[in-house]
């Protein structure tokens, strides 16, 4: 029987991609470019790479925050390609990423279920401030035990020292007992699974797993939990 329970932030709880798209139009007409659908693709796409590179310890996260803008200026041919330029493209999106929240279908009612049950903790890649900004602004920080952001924390998920380091600061805590849900194969999914806790993967557009990971579980919807919790 499970007792603690960690959860993702992003697309988990909290619909990244809706708040992504309106910060990431609001900044680059800031910068004098029209967000097309075409441009919001591809920054996108250009985005997810660069994560996913920063998952498998290829680049830092401050490079992953600055090199996603410049790629997407060389490639458009914009003088905003220098460094500094980008940096202050990134400053003005985090302002805008933090002004807001969506919500995942299901996520409010999900929480105030699992909370009176569940020893719940939060946990998110992710850069503390903008994360702090999102919580407070959907009013769900209450929930969790505490909140475990990998800027914070040194590490990041799927890093085994993240979970370590969460697990430090859990009292009396029971591997054995734990769960993450999490809708990232390769962050939530192979982090539980180098931490050696269960894991449920959240993957509502029902995605095709084509890695070797096996989740103990797998929802399409987060009221789908109270079926196997």
């Amino acid at each position: 029987m499970f007792k603690t329970i960690f959860l993702d932030l992003d697309d988990t709880l909290l619909d990244f991609g809706a708040a992504e798209r309106v910060a990431v139009s609001k900044t680059f007409r800031e910068f004098g470019l029209e967000p097309t659908e075409a441009l919001l693709r591809r920054y996108s796409e250009i985005n997810k790479q660069q994560w996913e590179c920063f998952e498998r310890g290829e680049i830092t996260r401050d490079t992953v925050l600055v090199r996603r803008f410049t790629l997407l200026f060389q490639e458009l041919g914009l003088p905003l390609s220098a460094e500094a330029a980008s940096q202050a493209v990134e400053d003005s999106y985090r302002g805008h990423l933090s002004e807001g929240h969506y919500f995942i279908d299901g996520a409010p009612e999900i929480l105030e279920y699992l909370a009176p049950r569940y020893a719940l903790y939060l946990a998110s890649n992710g850069v503390a401030e903008t994360q702090y900004s999102r919580l407070d602004s959907a009013g769900i920080g209450h929930y969790f035990k505490e909140i475990f952001i990998s800027e914070v924390t040194g590490h990041h998920k799927p890093e085994k020292a993240y979970f370590d380091y969460c697990f430090a600061h859990i009292p009396n805590f029971d591997p054995a007992a734990a769960l993450i849900i999490g809708d990232s194969l390769s962050s939530d999914i192979l982090g539980g699974k180098n931490a050696g806790i269960a894991t449920c993967w959240f993957n509502p557009a029902h995605k095709e797993n084509h890695t070797q990971l096996r989740p103990d579980f797998e929802i399409h919807a987060l009221s789908d939990l109270r079926q196997i919790l």
